[in-house]
C-alpha cells in the first residue's frame, strides 16, 4: 500500500503516524472526564448552591402567592358569604413573610458547607408553619347553599397552591411533604369524621396529586443537581485544558526558540567549518596521491585515502545540515531565474550514470518533449533531482532499473518523478525517512553512508518554491518520488503580434 507524504517544510519534521502527548497533561484530562461521566451527585458543595438558587427563586417570586391568597380569599368570601376567611388570609400572608425574612437574612449571609444544613432546616421549619396553616384552610367549615361549591372551592384552592409550591420549592428538598402533611392530615379527618363522599374523594384526590407533585420535584432536584455537577466538572475540564494548553504553547515557543537558534549558529558557522575540512582534504588528497615526492611507508597513503574520504563524507554532511539550517533559519534565499526542467533532469542523468554503471543499473528516459520554462532556482532544483537520483541509485540492487520521468500535472504544473526497483520503504517507517537524520531499516542494514537529510531538504527546497513532494513506496515492489512545481512558476510562451494597419479616423461629416 503506497503513502503520500506532506509536504510541509515543519522546524521539526516528527513521526506523524501517531499523536504524542504529555503524560502528566493527558491523565489529568483523562481524570476529570472520568469524573464528568461518573462522578456523584448530591455533594454538600452542590447543596449550597441549590439552596442559594431556592432563596433567589424565592425572593423573585415574592408576589405570586400573596396574589393567589388574596383572590382565593375574595373567591371565597363571595361563595360562602364567610368574612372570617380573612382572618386566615392574615396568617397565610404573615407565614409567607416569615419565608420572604428568612430568605433576605440567608442572602445577606455566605452560604457555606458548615451552616448549609442549618438554613435548610430553617426553611423546612418555615415550610411547616405555612402547612399548618394551610391545613386550617383545609378544616375550616365552610357552609353555603351548595355544599359541592365550598368544596370544589377548597379542593381547587389547595392543588393551585400545591403546584405553585411545588414550582417554586422544589430546590428545596423535602419542603413539598413538610408543607402539605399537614394538609393531608386535616383532609383525612375530616372525610374519617364526616364520612361525606365528595370529602374522602377529595382527600384522596390531594394524596394522589401530592405524591405526583412530590415525585417531580424531587426529579427536578436531582436533574439540577446533575447539571450543577455537569456544569462543575467541565469548568475543571476547561481550566485544566486551558493550563495544559499554556504549559505546552511555552514548551513549544521554548522549543522553537532552541531550534532557532540552533539554526542561525549553523548557518553562521559555515565559513568556520568548511575551511578546516577543505585543509584536510587537500593536504589529504596531496599525501594519497604523493604529488610532493613517495611517502617512506605504504600505510601512510592508506591512511591519507582513509582521511580524504571520511573528511569528504564529513564535508557532505555539514554542507546539508547547513543548507536545512539555512531553510530553517529563513536564510536561504532562492535565485530564481527561467531555467528548464527538463535539461536540468537530463543534466542530473549524465552526472549520475557514472554511479548506476557501477552498480550494472539501467536509467530509463520518459520525458515529455517541448515543456515550457519554470520561475524557479536552478541551483535549488539540481540538488533536489539529484538527491533523489542518488537515493534511487543507492537503494537500487545490482542489475536494477530506474526510470525518471517529466511532464505536466493534471493542474497545469511540471513534475519530476523517479521510481526504483528496490526493497521499498514498509509504511511505518515513511514518517522516519521524511525526519532530519531519519533513516529506514533498510538503510541501516545497507552498506551505504547515508546522512538522512537528503528528503528533508528536498521537501524545504520544494516547499520555498510552493511545490510539493510526494513519496510512494511498496515494500520489496520500489519507491517512487515525485517533485512538482505549481502551474503559477510554468512561464508561457506569448505569440508575436503581427504588424497591421492602423485604422484610419473617420472624418466626421456636418451636412
Amino acid at each position: 500500500m503506497s503513502k503520500s507524504a506532506s509536504n510541509i517544510a515543519d522546524k521539526n519534521i516528527v513521526d506523524r503516524s501517531r499523536t504524542r502527548r504529555n503524560k502528566a497533561v493527558f491523565d489529568a484530562v483523562k481524570s476529570t472526564r472520568e469524573r464528568l461521566q461518573y462522578g456523584g451527585v448530591g455533594t454538600v458543595a452542590f447543596e449550597c448552591e441549590m439552596l442559594q438558587m431556592h432563596i433567589a427563586e424565592t425572593l423573585y417570586g415574592a408576589t405570586i402567592m400573596p396574589l393567589f391568597i388574596l383572590l382565593a380569599t375574595g373567591i371565597g368570601v363571595y361563595i360562602t358569604r364567610d368574612i372570617e376567611i380573612v382572618g386566615w388570609t392574615l396568617l397565610a400572608l404573615s407565614g409567607h413573610a416569615l419565608a420572604l425574612i428568612f430568605a433576605r437574612k440567608a442572602q445577606k449571609q455566605t452560604i457555606t458547607p458548615a451552616n448549609v444544613n442549618r438554613w435548610v432546616s430553617t426553611f423546612l421549619a418555615v415550610q411547616i408553619i405555612i402547612g399548618l396553616i394551610w391545613a386550617l384552610f383545609a378544616g375550616y367549615p365552610m357552609g353555603a347553599k351548595d355544599a359541592a361549591l365550598p368544596m370544589f372551592y377548597k379542593g381547587a384552592t389547595l392543588l393551585i397552591a400545591l403546584s405553585i409550591t411545588a414550582m417554586s420549592n422544589f430546590m428545596l428538598r423535602r419542603a413539598i411533604l413538610m408543607t402539605f402533611l399537614p394538609v393531608l392530615m386535616a383532609l383525612g379527618i375530616n372525610a374519617a369524621t364526616s364520612q361525606d363522599p365528595m370529602a374522602i374523594g377529595m382527600a384522596l384526590m390531594f394524596f394522589m396529586a401530592m405524591l405526583f407533585c412530590h415525585y417531580i420535584t424531587r426529579r427536578l432536584h436531582n436533574s439540577s443537581i446533575k447539571l450543577l455537577s455537569f456544569q462543575s466538572e467541565k469548568d475543571d475540564l476547561i481550566a485544566e485544558l486551558e493550563v495544559a494548553k499554556s504549559m505546552s504553547d511555552e514548551a513549544r515557543r521554548r522549543a522553537e526558540e532552541a531550534n532557532l537558534a540552533k539554526s542561525r549558529f549553523l548557518a553562521s558557522m559555515s565559513h568556520e567549518l568548511r575551511t578546516p575540512l577543505n585543509a584536510i582534504l587537500g593536504f589529504s588528497e596531496v599525501m594519497a596521491s604523493e604529488i610532493l615526492g613517495p611517502l617512506n611507508n605504504p600505510l601512510y597513503k592508506e591512511y591519507s585515502g582513509d582521511i580524504h574520504r571520511s573528511g569528504q563524507h564529513l564535508l557532505d554532511l555539514i554542507n546539508e545540515i547547513l543548507d536545512l539550517s539555512r531553510i530553517e533559519a529563513g536564510r536561504y534565499e532562492l535565485q530564481e531565474e527561467a531555467v528548464s526542467l527538463l535539461e536540468i533532469a537530463e543534466d542530473c542523468v549524465g552526472m549520475i550514470q557514472l554511479r548506476a554503471r557501477g552498480k550494472n543499473i539501467r536509467i530509463i528516459q520518459q520525458f515529455e518533449r517541448s515543456l515550457p520554462s519554470v520561475w524557479a532556482d536552478e541551483k535549488a532544483l539540481r540538488q533536489v533531482i539529484l538527491n533523489l537520483l542518488s537515493n534511487a541509485v543507492k537503494f537500487t540492487p545490482q542489475g536494477g532499473e530506474i526510470s525518471i520521468k517529466a511532464g505536466w500535472t493534471a493542474r497545469g504544473g511540471q513534475y519530476v518523478s523517479i521510481k526504483d526497483n528496490g526493497p521499498g520503504i514498509p509504511e511505518e517507517e515513511i514518517p522516519v525517512v521524511l525526519s532530519a537524520f531519519g533513516q529506514g531499516s533498510i538503510a541501516i542494514k545497507s552498506a551505504e553512508q547515508g546522512t538522512g537529510l537528503g528528503l528533508p531538504i528536498v521537501q524545504a527546497i520544494l516547499s520555498k518554491h510552493d511545490g510539493q513532494f510526494v513519496l510512494k513506496s511498496k515494500l520489496r515492489e520500489g519507491t517512487e518520488t515525485i517533485a512538482i512545481l505549481p502551474a503559477k512558476r510554468i512561464l508561457q510562451t506569448v505569440p508575436a503580434v503581427e504588424d497591421v494597419q492602423a485604422v484610419q479616423p473617420r472624418k466626421r461629416s456636418f451636412a
